[in-house]
């Protein structure tokens, strides 16, 4: 049994088409997720259908995989089971060998109540409501006569100077400087201020002060704001309450924030823990053993960003080199091997990257590090070769060719559902006293 459809359930689901065992794979969302791209969902350059392929039709001509809908909610290492939820009804199914490949969602570090305000990354749901959020606030900046308001609006701030916050700033910024650029007749897009902070002393930190200082320089020269050094201590709708690092307390006025602070472990790393005694980092994830299993149950696997791994990155190689390794120890386990004479999991780094904005990225692989065109031309080239399916890979292609080329973005359409779902980025009183304003004007 395998639990999440993300990089490394996914790869270990495939990994077993030929091997002799019946491959049930539970997961809560329907789709494989492509997770490095979600920015490109938020800011309008692809749709979401493009990296988020139905997990059932990945997998539909492997006649030894069954894909369940359902949310795990609990794990019996004792009686080999796993029970899981959909729409009130609870499922409890048996396995022989489990993989246990959940992944992650936003940490909020203890404030989840910065999620109202703050959306993460983490999913479609996630890059659809940033999306809708952005371009809102563009919308309800045009309709305000009142200047602070319209500032308020035109602030964006991004929290976190990794890899998703550096993409995020920079696109947003993008996006306002030429994508929206003369769309407006009241506002001027290219006026909107977009913060990014951080409470580390640098961007891009796993990557070195080198891209970092390459990262900051392209996106100060862009216009972004870079605040280091700043920890976020509130959020709320109108802003964020930030603490420099001298203990200064102060305000920023935003309508729209994006968190790609952190990220915490599934809670089925803590349900392990708690039966198996396994030790759990503070961020949820497991200290599996060297052979990626759990002490005292050789069968039960934890790969990709459930997994504590010394010198093995949150990354999609991580998932799926795991994922990979975890389902050819079973495959060798059915032949006859001893469990207990496993290899150790080795992970193989094949380098790290993150885009700053069209023509410009950075890119650590091994002792080279390198940034700006090249770079960009092979964060394009990896991320084409991980989208699952030929139609996607060539759509995606596509729509970077028209989005990098002419800065147009074929994917700014907001529903209905979701304007007037996004309008809490503001209080009902401030929306209807800018609709006064307005009237008043036009008198």
């Amino acid at each position: 049994m395998i639990i999440g459809s993300g990089f490394g359930g996914l790869t270990a689901a495939k990994r077993l088409k030929r091997a002799d065992v019946d491959v049930k794979l539970i997961a809560k969302t329907t789709h494989h997720l492509f997770q490095p791209l979600l920015y490109q969902v938020a800011t309008g350059i692809i749709a979401s259908g493009e990296i988020a392929p139905p997990t059932r039709m990945i997998l539909r001509k492997q006649k030894n995989c069954q894909v369940l809908l359902g949310d795990v909610t609990h794990i019996d290492v004792t009686n080999q089971t796993v029970t899981s939820e959909l729409l009130g009804h609870t499922y409890v199914t048996p396995y022989d060998s489990l993989i246990v490949a959940a992944g992650a969602g936003q940490s909020y570090f203890g404030n989840d109540h910065f999620a109202e305000w703050a959306p993460g990354m983490k999913s479609i749901d996630d890059a659809l409501e940033l999306r809708a959020r952005i371009l809102s606030a563009f919308e309800q900046a045009e309709r305000s006569s009142d200047p602070a308001r319209r500032e308020k609006l035109l602030t964006f701030t991004v929290v976190g100077a990794g890899p998703t916050g550096v993409e995020m700033a920079g696109q947003i910024a993008e996006l306002a400087d030429h994508t929206l650029k003369g769309a407006f007749r009241h506002i001027d897009s290219t006026t909107a201020r977009v913060i990014l902070l951080d409470a580390a002393p640098a961007v891009l930190p796993p990557m070195g002060e080198k891209l970092g200082n390459k990262a900051m320089a392209r996106l100060e020269k862009m216009g972004v704001d870079i605040q280091l050094n700043a920890m976020v201590t509130d959020v709320d709708r109108n802003g964020i309450t930030v603490k420099d690092a001298d203990g200064t307390i102060r305000r920023i006025e935003s309508a729209t924030k994006v968190w790609s602070a952190g990220v915490s472990a599934s809670p089925l790393g803590r349900d392990l823990a708690e039966q198996s005694g396994v030790e759990i980092d503070k961020a949820g994830r497991v200290v599996v053993q060297p052979d990626l299993t759990i002490p005292g149950h050789p069968n039960v696997f934890v790969v990709g960003d459930m997994a504590y791994v010394e010198g093995v990155p949150g990354q999609a190689q991580g998932a799926i080199q795991g994922g990979r390794y975890a389902a050819d120890a079973i495959k060798a386990e059915i032949k006859g091997a001893d469990p207990a004479q496993r290899e150790p999991f080795q992970y193989f780094d094949k380098g790290s990257m993150a885009t700053v904005s069209r023509f410009s990225a950075v890119a650590k692989i091994g002792p080279v590090e390198f940034g700006g065109f090249i770079a960009w031309l092979a964060w394009l080239v990896l991320h084409l070769v991980y989208l699952v399916g030929f139609r996607r890979k060539l759509t995606t292609l596509l729509s970077w060719t028209v989005t990098f080329l002419s800065t147009q973005r074929g994917n700014l359409t907001i529903t209905e559902q979701q304007a007037y779902a996004r309008t809490r980025i503001e209080s009902l009183e401030e929306i209807a006293a800018s609709v006064q304003d307005t009237q008043k004007a036009a008198v």
